[in-house]
């Protein structure tokens, strides 16, 4: 009962999110002077990154709990959180060069931020085809995978000062000013929310798979 409630909390908040971001993004946050209405992509651009971090953290932690302890939630745990980092990732790979086409006069250069971004997306590209290709022992090759794919993460987020970039830095949030602070962490709340329904969604499908799974070869062998 106390899940179904917060699963139809999740739904109400994805909902409603919908609803009052887009008007905060396009109806509140001031245009930026320099770069005009592109740089509005910033605000899915940088939660959808965000998911994506999430969703590698928990596939390489539901992996870690497979590999190590033989649980089939972490399994599925780590399905879930690798279908979802290739989705936010895809969607990261898509504003971005449409953001940087106007603020660099290029879709995609080969920036530090950039190339471990891609990477990252790659890892977990390889995860899925580990799961489905990998043969007898395709769940711990993906997990084991994952578990590499998560440590790009950190240094995703620490390329901009450890090298000279031209991406923007992480400092660029805090100095947003109140119009646009307000509409990115709301926007930011929504996918996070987002994340956090549909991670819930494909557990609770992958979940039920391995319970069929069980129910075909428990028959099968009557």
């Amino acid at each position: 009962m106390k899940g179904s409630s917060l699963f139809y909390a999740l739904c109400l908040a994805v909902a409603v999110g919908f609803g009052i971001a887009p008007y905060l993004v396009f109806f509140v946050a001031p245009v930026e002077p320099v770069q005009g209405f592109i740089q509005k992509i910033f605000y899915f651009h940088v939660p959808c990154a965000w998911s994506m971090f999430l969703a590698a953290f928990v596939c390489a932690f539901g992996g870690g709990v497979y590999l190590f302890r033989g649980r089939r939630w972490g399994d599925a745990l780590s399905a879930a959180g690798a279908e979802l980092t290739v989705v936010f990732g895809l969607l990261v790979l898509i504003t971005g060069p449409l953001w940087a086409k106007k603020a660099w006069g290029h879709y995609w250069v080969w920036d530090v931020r950039l190339t471990t971004v891609f990477v990252l997306f790659l890892v977990f590209v390889a995860v899925l085809l580990a799961r489905r290709y990998g043969g007898p022992a395709n769940r711990r090759i993906a997990a084991g995978l994952a578990l590499f794919g998560a440590a790009d993460v950190p240094l995703v987020y620490i390329s901009v000062k450890l090298w000279r970039t031209i991406h923007p830095e992480t400092t660029v949030v805090r100095s947003l000013p109140a119009g646009m602070r307000l509409a990115f962490f709301v926007s930011l709340i929504l996918f996070t929310c987002l994340f956090l329904l549909l991670l819930w969604i494909r557990v609770r499908l992958e979940q039920s798979r391995n319970r069929l799974d069980d129910v075909t070869i428990m028959v099968a062998e009557r």
